[in-house]
């Protein structure tokens, strides 16, 4: 099975192919251009090095969200309209649960965390769990402790505390409230290095392989990003309501 992963739910623009379990390319971008700038241009060049016809692919798997909204609503766009016009499902891949997947078989606690603005922050709690089989290999399974959502980071501090174990914290909002985060935390806490501490197409191809295989995927006409709360434009314009209502 092959796999195009899209990813530009935050800072990070990033494409890869997945086929089966190899990861046959990834580009990722962090820099001041625009998603819109630079993602069909990343998937040009790595369609054209690999050589790759796009319609042997087999599905889309595209982070659905939380994230940027603008951000959100280009890397659905394309996902969706490459669903479209290739006739191949989409695979909806949870932002924040694609970010912890990332640091696979880490059994601290993670905590992903998104600048939301207002100093709030997109947000999950996860870790995950060991499988021995019958030989010494070990597997392990991912355990969401808390789905994503959205709250402030005086809650998720709170929330974090309650666990009593060491923490693991990655994503573009760590740095802007790691000086809060420092003073609410009462854990002990590490922050993720930066090659895994943002968003990477090449897990949203891996999670995309597993919920594939779950039946956690849809026709493109059925996708919609999961945005976990109204755009500021939106909420401007609630407010504009209520003032002259």
């Amino acid at each position: 099975m092959k796999i195009l992963a899209l990813d530009t739910s935050g800072l990070v623009a990033t494409v890869a192919i997945a086929e089966d379990d190899k990861l046959t390319a990834v580009y990722s971008i962090q820099n001041k251009t625009t998603h819109s700038q630079i993602l069909m241009p990343m998937m040009d060049s790595i369609k054209n090095m690999l050589g790759l016809e796009l319609d042997t692919i087999d599905a889309i798997a595209v982070a659905a969200g939380p994230g940027s909204f603008t951000g959100l609503r280009i890397g659905s766009a394309t996902a969706k309209g490459l669903g479209l016009a290739l006739d191949k499902p989409i695979i909806p891949v949870p932002t924040v649960d694609g970010m912890a997947y990332g640091l696979y078989g880490q059994e601290k606690i993670i905590c992903p965390m998104m600048d939301a603005r207002r100093s709030q922050v997109y947000t999950g709690i996860y870790t995950f769990e060991s499988n021995k089989g019958a030989d010494t290999e070990l597997t392990y399974t991912m355990k969401t402790l808390h789905e994503q959502f959205v709250t402030s980071v005086e809650d998720i501090a709170v929330q974090l505390n309650s666990y009593g174990k060491e923490v693991v914290l990655l994503g573009d909002g760590v740095p802007v409230y790691i000086d809060k985060l420092k003073e609410l935390l009462t854990v002990p806490f590490t922050q993720a290095p930066f090659f895994n501490n943002r968003q990477s197409a090449a897990v949203v191809a891996a999670l995309g392989f597993i919920y594939y295989e779950q039946g956690k995927y849809v026709h493109a006409d059925d996708f919609a990003p999961e945005y976990l709360r109204a755009s500021q434009a939106e909420r401007e314009a609630k407010e504009k309501g209520k003032m002259s209502s």
